[in-house]
Parts: structure tokens; C-alpha cells; sequence
């Protein structure tokens, strides 16, 4: 069947219904559809050919599961990463609270310790690097936590839904060290650091970014953002490094996902997400080299 579209500004036309005006398009192939063809997918609605043949990938009907919009496997529990991520953060706090500042100083994200300060630690320029993903789990003040944990389960569940859970854990630990490597880069060396929010403002990008794909309505999205990133840079003891970092990267990282062509998706998905996990360590070797040369 040929497919049917508007030309110019003009209105759209179901592409298996000629005669059918329509605003309405699949979000695999964005081909228009009318209700009649429309079927309810995890975002949005999906054409049926999409649905029959499992997101494009060329395998029969039936072979594969239906996709998501970026090409992730439906599962019955879209939530299950978001809760997985919050239960680690909320044990790593509790444990904190009952370990003391033995194991909150073996966590923080330090350029280069001020032995005076934090006792014999070490940082990230004498050879910690994991340093930069233990921060990301960390949290000092209830407050913090509970602040962090809210905008990931805000943010998590329709993330999640429409990127799948691998490509959903990725965006949230690059973004996480996109947040990190910026902290690394610029801020003191001897100023600790610590918390999810570089993760939570690549969420917030990634979220900005899958909204504008969908055409929804972004003015909530930017509001909040906005707020955040008045807060972020008018609070004192904020590391804007990390929440800026993170945004960045998130939504680069969602940019490459949602707007993938569906015949090279995975390549340039994962080659994003390969793109700026290569930034990151450059930008550490960078700051270590500075420190140490």
C-alpha cells in the first residue's frame, strides 16, 4: 500500500485510509493514522504494521515482542528499574546513617582531598575513579534524598515505558557521570561532592527531549526545569557542575534514543551512548592530568 502524506503545511491523511483526515501519527514510523488504525501502544499509538512486526526489525509475525518508541522490549512492570535505582539509593543513605563518616568519606566524589579536612582520602586524581559513580548514590540530609528520590519517581516511570529498561539504565548512570566528570572538570579539587541530581537532570533533558518527540504539551516540563535550575544556581552548596552535566548528557543520550532512524536504531543508540561515555573519560583525563602533572 502506497503511503499517503500531506504535502506542505497542509492536513494529513491516514496512510491506510486515504479519504481520512487525521493529526494523529504512529510513533515508531510517524506515518499519519486515523482512530480506526490507532492501537494504544506504551506511549502514544503504533500503526498495525509496526505493532505485527515487532518495531521493524524484519522478523515475522509474532517472532518479537512489541517494542517501545526507542526499540526496548514492552515489559509488564515499566517502573521496575525506576524502583530498583531508588531502593539502592535509599539503602546507600541508611547505611550512611548507621556506618558513619568512614563510609560517606570513601564514597564522595573528591578531585584531590584536603587531608586536614576528610583525613587520609584519597580522590579521584590519585587513581579513585569510582569515586564518580559512588557519589552518584550518595546522600548526606533527609531532605537531599527525599528531594532526589521524588523527581526520580516522577521522572523515572514514563522514561522507562518509553526507552525500555537497558536503555533507561544507561541513560541514568551516563547522565549520573556526565555530572560527575563536569564536577571532576571545574570545581574545586578539595570540595566533596555528592547526590543523584547530575542522574535527576539528565532525566529531566531526556524527559524535555521525549516530549517534543511525542508533540505533547512541554510548558510543564520546561516550568519545572526552570525552577530547578533557578534553585540550582541561587542555593548555596549546589554543585551546579553536576546538575548542568547532567542535563547535558541526558539529553543528548535521549535525543540519539528517540530519534534513532528505525533501520540503523541500535547503531546509533548505543553509539550515542558510547559518544558520551568517551567524553567522560576524556574529560576526567583531562582534570587528572591538571592535578597531577
Amino acid at each position: 500500500m502506497e503511503e499517503q502524506r500531506a504535502a506542505g503545511p497542509g492536513p494529513a491523511y491516514c496512510y491506510r485510509h486515504p479519504d481520512r483526515e487525521t493529526g494523529i501519527s504512529c510513533t515508531r514510523c510517524e506515518r499519519p493514522i486515523c482512530p480506526e488504525c490507532m492501537i494504544a501502544a506504551a506511549v502514544g499509538h503504533q500503526c498495525p504494521e509496526c505493532v505485527r512486526d515487532g518495531g521493524g526489525t524484519g522478523a515475522s509475525p509474532g517472532a518479537m515482542r512489541p517494542r517501545t518508541l526507542a526499540g526496548g522490549m514492552l515489559t509488564s512492570d515499566p517502573r521496575l528499574v525506576t524502583k530498583v535505582l531508588l531502593g539502592i539509593n535509599v539503602a546507600v543513605f541508611l547505611a550512611v546513617q548507621i556506618a558513619g563518616d568512614g563510609l560517606r568519606d570513601s564514597m564522595l566524589l573528591f578531585g584531590r582531598a584536603m587531608t586536614e579536612h576528610f583525613g587520609p582520602v584519597e580522590g579521584v586524581a590519585e587513581g579513585q575513579w569510582y569515586r564518580l559513580v559512588s557519589a552518584m548514590f550518595l546522600h548526606q540530609e533527609v531532605w537531599h534524598v527525599l528531594m532526589n528520590m521524588l523527581g526520580l519517581w516522577f521522572l523515572g516511570p514514563p522514561l522507562e515505558q518509553a526507552l525500555g529498561r537497558v536503555r533507561f539504565i544507561a541513560l541514568y548512570l551516563l547522565s549520573g557521570l556526565g555530572g560527575s566528570a563536569l564536577t571532576y572538570l571545574i570545581a574545586d579539587p578539595a570540595q566533596p561532592s555528592l547526590g543523584a541530581s547530575g542522574a535527576i537532570f539528565g532525566l529531566f533533558g531526556a524527559a524535555a527531549v521525549l516530549m517534543r518527540r511525542l508533540r505533547q504539551d512541554m510548558r510543564p516540563i520546561l516550568v519545572l526545569l526552570a525552577v530547578n535550575l533557578v534553585l540550582t544556581f541561587t542555593w548555596s552548596g549546589i554543585a551546579w557542575e553536576a546538575h548542568v552535566g547532567g542535563l547535558v548528557a541526558g539529553a543528548a543520550i535521549a535525543y540519539g534514543m528517540v530519534h534513532a532512524p528505525r533501520e540503523h536504531r541500535a547503531l546509533v543508540q548505543w553509539g550515542v551512548c558510547v559518544a558520551v561515555g568517551l567524553a567522560v573519560v576524556a574529560l576526567c583525563v583531562v582534570r587528572t592530568l591538571q592535578l597531577t602533572g
